[in-house]
Order: structure tokens, then sequence, then C-alpha cells
């Protein structure tokens, strides 16, 4: 099938198009002149930049470095400004905000608690300020014709040693904003089994959570993810591509961790523009989403750090149009494969698909059907 006779999606029908966020961080999502302002607010003289326009250039050419140095230097700034309830409340609710512009209905956004603790707040606070801000932030999308839901994860921090007492925040929050737990950091050296405690306390309690594995360091990390530590979902899990083996003539071979992973319908979060900066692909042409997403593994597309990354759900979505030749029920495809993933109850996870996300696809995909009638008549008309 062709392009001309696929439903590929303009730029402005991307943008509108319902979309589902599962990876999202809190601290990489800023807007530049948030940050200038903060900055201003608490006394930080640190930043590389004090013009909002010079700071977005500088995040994302310092994530794009190729230095690991300068990458996690960016993350100091933006949590350097993220140590009073005001500022949290601020950044939570723009966040939500400037996802709702962007055609998100659904969002999982994640932050580390522990890292925000500098200025005197407690976890608790923290947990509490970032919640009110989430939900300052849907109440504006409303007042702008828009609809978001934002569910918070809690993560804890891989090198340090505090997994369980951030686990056991997740549970006491779950009923007040909080979807679920997750483990970042560097995964090299930083196994997820050091923090058994926390998986297990969460499994016990019935909870969900999620475990960043697979992004650099490969099979291991995701082995463990799953078979040890038992994660509903992989943060990223791209390294997944290095147990499938695509031979000359085309065909294709699992190898048994990436076979579980499908059969399991275990969901990837997938960050295309993160993936090309820790050096996942050399391009989106060639990410690894292209065949996960051929040979029907739970993938979903998401953002990672949207500042970092210059990027949003929009831009991702246009760049896997342009590199795979995506349509609207490629699009759709990914939508609900991440609303089916989301850590809310079955029944809301399912009400979001039927009453939202399959009605507006439906609505875009007639709109297109309709240009493409339109075109047609009017070169007959023109011929005749």
């Amino acid at each position: 099938m062709t392009s001309q006779t696929k439903n590929t999606p303009s730029s402005e029908q991307i943008r509108r198009a319902p979309k589902v966020l599962l990876h999202d961080h809190l601290d990489g999502g800023l807007r530049p002149g948030t940050i200038v302002d903060l900055a201003r607010e608490s006394g930080y003289a640190n930043l590389p930049e004090t013009d909002p326009d010079k700071l977005g250039v500088w995040f994302r050419e310092a994530a794009d470095s190729g230095s690991l140095e300068r990458y996690l230097e960016t993350f100091a700034h933006t949590c350097a400004v993220m140590q009073t309830r005001e500022a949290l409340v601020r950044v939570a609710a723009e966040c939500a905000e400037d996802l709702a512009e962007d055609g998100v209905v659904y969002a999982e956004v994640r932050y580390a608690p522990e890292q925000h603790l500098e200025a005197g707040l407690t976890l608790e606070e923290v947990v509490e300020a970032v919640n009110e801000g989430f939900r300052e932030g849907e109440r504006l999308a409303r007042e702008n014709g828009q609809r978001i839901r934002v569910g918070a994860l809690l993560t804890a921090m891989r090198h340090a040693a505090r997994a369980l007492e951030i686990a056991e925040l997740a549970n006491r929050y779950r009923d007040l904003g909080v979807v679920g737990f997750d483990i970042a950091g560097a995964e090299a050296g930083f196994p997820p089994t050091r923090h058994l405690d926390a998986f297990e306390y969460m499994k016990r309690e019935n909870n969900h959570f999620t475990i960043h594995a697979g992004e650099a360091f490969g099979l291991p990390s995701i082995w463990q993810a799953l078979q040890w530590c038992g994660a509903d979902r992989l943060g990223h899990g791209v390294r997944i591509i290095d147990d499938i083996q695509v031979h000359e003539d085309g065909s294709v071979k699992l190898g048994r961790l990436a076979s579980y992973v499908r059969d399991k319908r275990i969901p990837l979060e997938l960050c295309p523009s993160s993936n090309l900066q820790t050096g996942a692909a050399d391009s989106y042409a060639d990410h690894p989403i292209g065949l996960l997403r051929r040979l029907h593994f739970r993938a979903t597309v998401n953002t990672d750090n949207r500042l970092m990354s210059g990027t949003s759900m929009s831009r991702e979505f246009e760049h896997l149009v342009d590199a795979f030749g995506y349509s609207l029920d490629d699009m759709q495809w990914f939508t609900v494969n991440a609303m089916k993933s989301a850590f809310i109850p079955f029944d809301e996870r399912l009400a979001m698909i039927n009453d939202v996300i399959k009605p507006r696809y439906a609505e875009l995909k007639s709109e297109w059907l309709f240009q493409q009638t339109s075109s047609t008549s009017g070169s007959v008309s023109e011929e005749g």
C-alpha cells in the first residue's frame, strides 16, 4: 500500500490525535522560561544560560553531546530549581498543560521524591505538591477545552538505598494520584536485583511497578527486571532487539527472552528520540521500534525527557511517520497498546479506549477519507 493510499496523518492531525504517554520524567520536561524564573526566585546562580531560548538550546546540545557528565548535568539544573512546594506545583501543572496541548489524554509522569528534599520538604510534602500541580494542570487544560488525566509514578534512584522507602510511599498514595513505582538511574553496576525488597513489597501489596531496563545495559538488565523482580512494564526495553535475529532472507528468529516478552505482552516503554541520544540506534529509520511493531510486541511510544530531547509526543510520532510511513491506524495501535498497559483499573482503561481514543481516531480517519474523496473528485472534474 503506498503512502498515497494509506491514511497518513499530517502534522496537524498528529497533534490533534489522542495520545497516551507512559514514560515521561517530570524533571526532564520543564519549560526553559520556568527554569529561569525559578532559578531567580530561589537564588540558584549556576544556570549555563539565563535567556530561555538559549537555555533550551543548551539543554538539547548537552543531551546530544555524547558526554554522560554533560547529560547528567542537565538534571542537576532542573532538580536544583524544584526544591520548594511552589516550584513543584508550578512544574507539575505546566507539565499537565503542555501534554494536554499536545493531544495527550492520559499520562503517567515519573519523578524521584528523594531528589527534592534539599530545601527541607519531606517526602510526603513532595508527593502532595506534585499531585496538587497535576490536578491544577488538569483543571487549566479543561478550561482550555482539553482533557487529560495524569498519574504519578514515584521513582527510586538505583544507586541510592531508599527504594523500599519510596515503594512504601507510592503505596500510601496509591489512591491519591500515585499509580505506581519505578527505579531509574545508571543500569551498569546497579542491577535491579539490588532493590528486590522494594519489588517484593509492591507485589505483596498488589501494586504496579515498571523498571528502567534494557536502555543501555542490555539483555541481563531486562532478564533481571522480569524474572527476578517481576516488573509489569519495561522502561525503555529497547535492547530486547539483541535477542532477535534478522536473517538475510528477511526471516526473523526470536530468542527465549524476546519470545517471553512478546508472548506475555510485556509493554515496552520505547522513547525513540532519547534512544538515539543514548546510542540505541543511529537514526529513526534504524530504530528497533520498526521491527518490534512489525513483530507485534507490546510497543508504546514515549518522550522520556521532553526538554533534553527537544521533543513531544507529536514530534515522536512525526519522526515515526516519516521513517516508517505509519498511518493513523498505526498511531491508534501504539496508543491503544499504551492505554492497555497503564497502571489504572481495567474498566477505566477500557473506557478511555472505547469512549475517547477510538472515536477520535475514527473522526480523524473520516477527515482523511473525505479529503481524499475531495481531491479525487477535483482531479476528475479538471480532466473532464
